[in-house]
């Protein structure tokens, strides 16, 4: 069996599968000025033989419909380093050693919780679980170039996260948003808090998961999620 692989390999949207819920929003996107925009730009990237990850930049959207989100996590963007991104926000390919964020994460987890850190190497840092039990794993930006953070932001990818971050806030389900960290919590006004379970706290990166004002580690985001949801029989 040949490996999975590893970086983008076309810009063609039609090539990133998504849910079907999801496809008249990304339609829209990539048929606007800002979708024709962003594939011009990444296919340009490709041509100058750039390693573009994730290979699938969508696959938050394909493993996660609209009508199953229960649970929203928003991240920033892929992960640099080759072989780690795998198209949801923290996630990393089974295998693949833990970056510092995701050992946290799963460090809360179980403080809060009880739950242990899952088997290595499999399923290892993978959550591809979550994705399909209802946990949307959103970047706002959704490629990045190797070894280069942020270097695809502003390219128009955050068009498009912030039409789902919206269309899911519109819903009439309520919905659990973890915003961790100054970048996901900026999106805090694309939600109605009236309607949905706002938790913000710093990012779970070492250099801001123990400090104020409201540290990852200690925040107990994992239980509040569980107690509301019970409380909203959802």
């Amino acid at each position: 069996m040949s490996p999975l692989p590893t970086q983008l390999a076309s810009c063609d949207p039609a090539d990133w599968p998504v849910a079907p819920g999801w496809q008249p929003l990304v339609g829209e996107f990539f048929g606007s000025p800002a979708g024709l925009k962003l594939v011009d730009f990444l296919h340009e990237r490709l041509e100058a033989g750039t390693a573009i990850f994730p290979p699938r930049p969508l696959r938050a959207l394909e493993l996660t419909p609209p009508e199953a989100v229960r649970v929203v996590v928003l991240g920033q963007d892929p992960y640099h380093g080759r072989g780690q991104a795998e198209g949801l926000a923290f996630s990393v390919a089974p295998g693949v050693a833990l970056p510092p964020s995701l050992r946290n994460i799963f460090k809360e987890l179980e403080r809060d919780l009880g739950t242990p850190p899952p088997r290595f190497p499999d399923p290892g840092g993978s959550l591809v679980k979550w994705a399909t039990h209802g946990v949307l794993l959103l970047n706002t930006c959704l490629t990045v170039e190797e070894g280069q953070p942020a270097s695809h932001s502003g390219r128009g990818w955050e068009v498009l996260t912030d039409a789902v971050i919206r269309h899911i806030a519109d819903g009439d389900r309520p919905v659990v948003f973890m915003l961790w960290g100054s970048h996901a919590q900026s999106k805090r006004a694309l939600i109605d808090s009236d309607r949905h379970k706002v938790l913000a706290a710093n990012h779970p990166s070492p250099l801001s998961a123990l400090r104020p004002p409201v540290p990852f580690i200690g925040c107990g985001h994992f239980g509040e999620a569980r107690a509301w949801r019970e409380s909203q029989a959802l």
